[in-house]
C-alpha cells in the first residue's frame, strides 16, 4: 500500500490526451466567457442610439456587468472551495449565456443594466475558478503555457463578438449578438459529465475511488494498485480557504500588490474593450472599421497571452509581467501621435498583447503564488478586487467623453494604469509565493532530462 501525493502526481506528469481535455475544456468555457464581456463594447454605439443615451449613460450601462462581475468573482470563486468547480462553473455558464441573452430584449437602461449585473456575477465568477482547474491539472513545467493558452479564449471571445457585431449589427440590430450568448447554456450537462473535479476537493472528501481514476488519467503510464491511498498535503497543511491565509506567511504586501496590478490590469482592458468601437467612431471611421480595431486588440491579445505563457515558463513569469504591463503604457501613449491605418493597427494589436495578454499572464502568476488550498480564494478576491478597476475605467472614459476633451486624453488616461500595475508587481515578493516553495521542496528530487519535462504523450 502507497500513499500518493495527488498534488505532486499532477506537478511532474507529462502531457497527454486527459491534459488536453482538460485544457480544451477550460478554453471552450473562456471563449464564451470572453464573448459576453466583449458583447457590449461591440454593440455600445448602436445601443446609445438606439435607446438615446449619453456617453456618462452608456459607461454606467457598461458598468453594470463588471459590478456584477466583483461579486461574482469573490463569492462564487470561494464556493467553489465548498460546491467543488464542475458545479461553481456550471451555475457561472447558466447565469452569463441566459441574462445576457435576457439583455438583448431590454429597451432601456435600467433592465438592461439589472440584466447584465446578473450575467456579470457568472461571468466573473468563473475566471477565477477556471484559473485554479487549470493550474492544478497542468504540469508545473509547462503550467503558464497552459494556464495562458487557455486564457487567449477570452481574446478569441472578444473577436467572436466583433466579428458577430460586424457582420450582423447593420442588418439585424444590436440585439442579435445579445442572442448569441445565450446558446452555452446547452454545453452545462456536458460539462458536468467530462470535466473532471478538483484534486484538492476531492482529496478533502475523501473521495479515493475518484482520485484514483483521474490519477490513472494523470499518469497513464503509473501502476498503481487497488490498495493505494491518494491524499493532497498541501490541502492538509491548510484546510480552510479563510482571507485571512491571503495574508499570512509573509504574503500581506503581496496580496495587497496583486490587488493594485489586477485593478490596473482590467482597468485597461475595460476601458478599451468598452469604448475603442466608439472612440475609433468618433475618430472618423465607420462602425465596420472600428469593429476591425476591436478584432485587431484581440488578435494582440492571443499573441501576447500565449507568447507571455510561453517567456514566463523560460524567464522569471513575475518580470515577463512588469515588462508587458509597462510596454501597454508606452503603445497607449503612441496612440496619440498621428500614424497610418496600418501602423495603427499594430499599435494597437501590441496593446492587445500588453494589456489583455498581461492580464492573463498576471492570472497565471496569481494561480502559482498561492497554495492549493487559498488557489481560488487568492485569485477570486484578486479578481474581484480587481473588478473596481473594470467597473470605473467604463465610467471614467464615458466622462472624458461626455467633455469632449481630446481623443488622447482618454488613450493617456488609460495608459497611466499601466505605470501603476508595473510598479505593483515590481513590489511582490516571489520568494514566498508557493511555487517557488514547491521548487525549493523539490529540489533534492532528481529531475527529468530536459528534453523530457514537457514531453507531450496523445497516444
Amino acid at each position: 500500500m502507497r500513499q500518493i501525493d495527488i498534488d505532486e502526481l499532477a506537478d511532474t506528469a507529462r502531457f497527454n490526451r486527459f491534459h488536453f481535455t482538460v485544457l480544451m475544456w477550460c478554453l471552450v468555457v473562456i471563449i464564451i466567457d470572453g464573448y459576453d464581456i466583449a458583447v457590449a463594447g461591440a454593440a455600445l454605439p448602436s445601443i446609445m442610439k438606439d435607446m438615446g443615451v449619453t456617453a456618462s449613460t452608456a459607461g454606467f450601462m457598461a458598468s453594470s456587468a463588471l459590478f456584477g462581475m466583483m461579486f461574482g468573482a469573490i463569492f462564487l470563486g470561494v464556493m467553489s472551495d465548498k460546491i467543488g468547480r464542475r458545479w461553481t462553473i456550471s451555475v457561472c455558464v447558466f447565469l452569463f449565456s441566459v441574462f445576457t441573452a435576457l439583455a438583448g430584449v431590454m429597451h432601456d437602461p435600467i433592465s438592461f443594466s439589472v440584466a447584465r449585473f446578473i450575467a456579470g456575477l457568472g461571468i466573473g465568477g468563473v475566471m477565477p475558478n477556471i484559473v485554479a482547474q487549470m493550474t492544478e491539472y497542468s504540469p508545473r513545467r509547462i503550467r503558464s503555457f497552459m494556464t495562458t493558452v487557455m486564457f487567449s479564449g477570452y481574446a478569441i471571445g472578444g473577436i467572436l463578438a466583433a466579428l458577430i457585431g460586424k457582420q450582423f449589427i447593420a442588418d439585424f440590430g444590436w440585439q442579435i449578438v445579445f442572442f448569441a450568448a445565450g446558446a452555452p447554456v446547452l454545453m452545462i450537462p456536458f460539462i458536468l459529465k467530462f470535466m473532471p473535479e478538483s484534486l484538492s476537493f476531492l482529496a478533502a472528501k475523501g473521495e479515493q475511488e475518484n482520485l484514483a481514476a483521474i490519477a490513472a488519467r494523470i499518469a497513464p503510464d503509473e501502476a498503481f494498485s487497488s490498495g493505494d491511498s491518494f491524499s493532497s498535503p498541501r490541502r492538509q497543511r491548510a484546510p480552510s480557504a479563510t482571507m485571512a491565509e491571503l495574508f499570512q506567511n509573509g504574503r500581506g504586501l503581496s496580496t495587497v500588490m496583486f490587488w493594485i496590478a489586477f485593478f490596473t490590469g482590467l482597468f485597461m482592458i475595460y476601458a478599451l474593450s468598452t469604448w475603442l468601437t466608439k472612440l475609433m467612431a468618433m475618430s472618423g471611421y465607420s462602425l465596420g472599421s472600428a469593429l476591425s480595431f476591436v478584432i485587431a486588440l484581440n488578435v494582440g491579445a492571443v499573441i501576447g497571452s500565449v507568447g507571455g505563457g510561453w517567456l514566463a515558463d523560460r524567464f522569471h513569469i513575475k518580470w515577463v509581467l512588469v515588462s508587458m504591463y509597462a510596454l501597454g503604457s508606452v503603445f497607449l501613449y503612441l496612440m496619440t501621435m498621428k500614424t497610418s491605418t496600418e501602423v495603427l493597427y499594430l499599435i494597437i494589436s501590441a496593446i492587445g498583447a500588453c494589456s489583455t495578454g498581461a492580464q492573463i499572464v498576471a492570472y497565471a502568476y496569481c494561480g502559482q503564488f498561492y497554495p492549493t488550498a487559498v488557489r481560488s480564494t487568492g485569485v477570486g478576491m484578486a479578481s474581484g478586487i480587481g473588478r473596481l478597476g473594470a467597473i470605473t475605467a467604463p465610467v471614467i472614459i464615458g466622462l472624458i467623453v461626455s467633455l469632449k476633451l481630446p481623443l488622447s486624453q482618454n488613450f493617456l488616461v488609460i495608459g497611466s494604469a499601466g505605470i501603476v500595475g508595473a510598479l505593483a508587481l515590481a513590489c511582490i515578493n516571489h520568494r514566498v509565493s508557493a511555487s517557488s516553495t514547491t521548487d525549493a521542496e523539490t529540489a533534492n528530487v532528481p529531475l527529468p532530462r530536459p528534453n523530457e519535462r514537457a514531453q507531450i504523450d496523445m497516444s
